[in-house]
């Protein structure tokens, strides 16, 4: 019996035995290689495509600046305000971040990695907020600025596992009411019900 026979009986056994399963899959002489010629071919292919994809590039603290600015300016737009659909949103915001002369020659992003970015970026700001408030209240007197944001760091990586790598991102946000205003109403709020009580 020689090999081509007995591969397509094997094959034969293989397509009945499936026949009774769903999805069925039809396997020929044709599309099945032994001397794995075809592995080897599949695997070429697969090479070529990942080096067709476009490389991964990591943001710079400028371009994090300028989407920053960008998310700040559109999402205070007293015109258009919240009256604009999510991608609506997106591509604004990535047409300002084009248009920065700061990131003038770089290649442009796409509004799905400005969307991107600004959720990793608003997480890490939020939770170091909590981390540096948490600082703030530990200081104790002869401590200036600079122990309160090492003791932040050293908080923010005993609660997450990971050095926080945002902080220009973290001094151009912290002002702005969305981070620093939850202690701040929470103080106030505190104040009101112990004034209410006494």
């Amino acid at each position: 019996m020689d090999s081509y026979s007995q591969s397509s009986s094997f094959l034969d056994l293989l397509n009945n035995q499936q026949q009774n399963t769903q999805p069925s899959l039809q396997l020929s002489p044709a599309n099945v290689s032994f001397d794995g010629t075809q592995w080897a071919e599949d695997a070429t292919l697969e090479a070529h495509i990942v080096e067709d994809r476009k490389e991964r590039r990591k943001w710079t603290p400028t371009e994090d600046m300028v989407l920053i600015s960008a998310w700040l300016n559109t999402s205070k737009d007293p015109v258009v305000s919240n009256e604009q659909k999510a991608i609506a949103f997106w591509k604004r915001i990535a047409a300002y971040v084009a248009a920065s002369p700061k990131l003038s020659g770089m290649q442009k992003r796409e509004p799905t990695h400005c969307k991107q970015r600004w959720g990793k970026i608003n997480e890490g700001v939020c939770k170091f907020v909590g981390c540096y408030e948490a600082a703030t209240k530990e200081k104790s007197s002869g401590q200036n600025d600079s122990d309160v944001m090492k003791m932040a760091h050293v908080i923010f990586f005993n609660d997450y596992k990971v050095k926080f790598t945002l902080e220009h991102a973290w001094l151009e946000l912290r002002h702005e009411q969305k981070w620093c205003g939850a202690s701040t109403t929470k103080d106030k709020l505190i104040k009101v019900m112990s004034c209410c009580i006494s």
